[in-house]
């Protein structure tokens, strides 16, 4: 079978502290790579469209969220992991390009919630089928047994590390 970086990386290192326990890094090292691939891929079809990765998360966020699709900052922030820096940034750039719109709470004249407009939405209904799709194909070279099977362990994963978080 030919080796991937990692393979090489875990070689290197039981070549150098041969007592050193690798196993975790077979699959950690390989998310950690799969997820800088797979945003600089999409990153890359998003960009003919002036948008990026997080740009897409929170265009979808707030389609997802049905109704008027508005959520307060807080809300999305609950969905796309940003700080309120780069939410507050990213805002700004989808208002500027007239994919949302912000508006001011009646009750609270000092909250603002984010609503998807017209042509946002419109956008997003196009850039959805160009996401989904890419998906499909990037999981192309797994059975459908497979698939199920790493879906599983990695929401395994991410529930463990979201208890961990929640303990503090």
């Amino acid at each position: 079978m030919a080796q991937d970086l990692v393979d090489r990386l875990i070689e290197e290192w039981r070549r150098e502290k041969p007592a050193l326990d690798t196993s975790g890094i077979a699959l950690v090292g390989r998310i950690m790579q799969l997820g800088r691939l797979l945003e600089n891929r999409l990153n890359a079809k998003l960009k003919p469209f002036g948008l990026t990765y997080t740009d897409f998360d929170l265009l979808a966020t707030l389609r997802r969220s049905g109704g008027d699709y508005c959520l307060t900052p807080t809300q999305l922030r609950r969905s796309v992991l940003l700080t309120s820096g780069a939410m507050t940034a990213a805002l700004d750039r989808l208002e500027n390009m007239g994919l949302i719109e912000r508006l001011r709470s009646e009750a609270d004249r000092r909250s603002m919630s984010a609503r998807l407009t017209p042509a946002g939405k419109s956008l997003l209904e196009d850039l959805l089928e160009l996401r989904f799709d890419d998906a499909k194909q990037l999981t192309a070279a797994l059975s459908k047994s497979q698939t199920d099977t790493a879906a599983a362990a990695l929401r395994r994963m991410l529930m463990a590390f979201e208890e961990e978080r929640a303990r503090g």
